[in-house]
């Protein structure tokens, strides 16, 4: 793999406790829903932005144009068959002005795209909502 970028992050702690990036913009304490920043809410963020990014370059690669639109991600935690902790994704992407045919090939192709996607793909279930305006 060739490197475009690199993040790093320490936690001292664990889900209660403290995490840093290396260069200082990010630097909080983390604790339980509702009350402090979580570490589900810090994968909701970035797998919305990273998915977001995605429908872009799905967007620019059908010459599509897309403006308002968002993703939306609810990451859960619970337990699977075993009882160990696991994860599941749902990816809510609005795309307004888009009809149904054109939204679901872009947010397949964004899912194929997505490095966020690509990591978790056959490891935890993720569930793709395309969300269109009422007409």
């Amino acid at each position: 793999m060739k490197t475009l970028y690199t993040a790093t992050a320490t936690n001292n702690g664990g889900r209660e406790g403290q995490v840093r990036s290396d260069d200082g913009v990010l630097d909080f304490e983390l604790g339980q829903p509702g009350d402090k920043t979580n570490p589900e809410q810090l994968f909701a963020a970035a797998y919305a932005s990273s998915f977001g990014s995605a429908l872009k370059v799905a967007a620019d690669n059908q010459n599509i144009d897309i403006e308002d639109f968002s993703v939306t991600a609810t990451v859960e935690l619970g337990l699977n068959e075993d009882d160990d902790k696991q994860l599941s994704v749902i990816l809510d992407s609005y795309l307004p002005g888009v009809d149904v045919e054109t939204g679901e090939d872009l947010v397949d192709e964004a899912y194929e795209i997505c490095p966020f996607s690509r990591a978790t793909m056959d490891n935890l279930d993720v569930t793709l909502n395309l969300m269109l305006d009422e007409e």
